[in-house]
């Protein structure tokens, strides 16, 4: 869909630098795999990876940092997630092209391009207004135009759009949110950390089997930003 730089970058280069980086994605997963259970990562899942211009989606100042397996800062006391964490995420949400998926916590709106890559229709939320209405112009500049993006708070869902094959939350609540899993598709996966703020939280996934019952499943320790809101 989008071109790995769509002719933005000026003469910067970062092939050796995407390289690294999904050389460091392909370790860290072998490192955790007695957490996840998985050696490798859906073939299409690493090749969107090394597409996407992660660069993109940060300041202009930490260009030479952007393919770096780890989280950067984007303003507003958040950060563009490790990239090993954005692919762990989207594996686990098994999304394909008739998939509809909403993400909580747009942030940069670079685990929305990856989505947008995959899924048929993404949904995005963002409650901190400059940082959701710069990623919205971000992914509009990179032709992404199957990917729709909301300034509010996203622990309601977006129950005009629901129910979703794929729910993933890029900010950890207390508890998982019960519009959330009332907004998700019967055989739809919820992917999400859980655990209090700025302590290690647990990465989960939630499924829900056709008859609506839920099926948790605890994945990795994480540290995520709080999920904030009137919750």
């Amino acid at each position: 869909m989008v071109l790995p730089d769509a002719g933005a970058d000026g003469a910067i280069d970062f092939t050796r630098e995407r390289q690294a980086m999904m050389g460091e994605i392909r370790d860290t997963v072998r490192d955790t795999s007695a957490y996840t259970g998985k050696n490798t990562l859906d073939p299409r899942v690493m090749e969107v990876m090394a597409q996407v211009p992660r660069h993109r989606f940060i300041p202009k100042s930490l260009w030479r940092q952007a393919y770096e397996n780890r989280p950067l800062p984007i303003g507003a006391g958040q950060t563009i997630s490790q990239p090993y964490i954005v692919a762990l995420m989207t594996d686990l949400a098994r999304i394909d092209r008739n998939s509809r998926v909403l993400e909580v916590g747009t942030g940069s709106g670079y685990q929305a391009a990856v989505l947008a890559e995959l899924a048929g229709q993404v949904y995005t939320i963002e409650i901190i207004e400059a940082l959701g209405l710069k990623a919205k112009q971000t992914l509009h500049q990179l032709g992404y135009r199957n990917i729709e993006v909301r300034i509010g708070d996203g622990y309601n869902g977006w129950p005009e759009h629901a129910p979703f094959d794929a729910i993933l939350v890029t900010a950890a609540p207390e508890q998982i949110p019960r519009p959330l899993i009332e907004q998700l598709r019967p055989g739809g996966r919820m992917v999400i950390p859980v655990g209090e703020a700025y302590r290690t939280q647990l990465l989960k996934v939630l499924e829900k089997d056709a008859s609506g019952a839920l099926h948790e499943k605890d994945v990795l320790p994480v540290g995520f930003v709080p999920l904030t809101g009137e919750h």
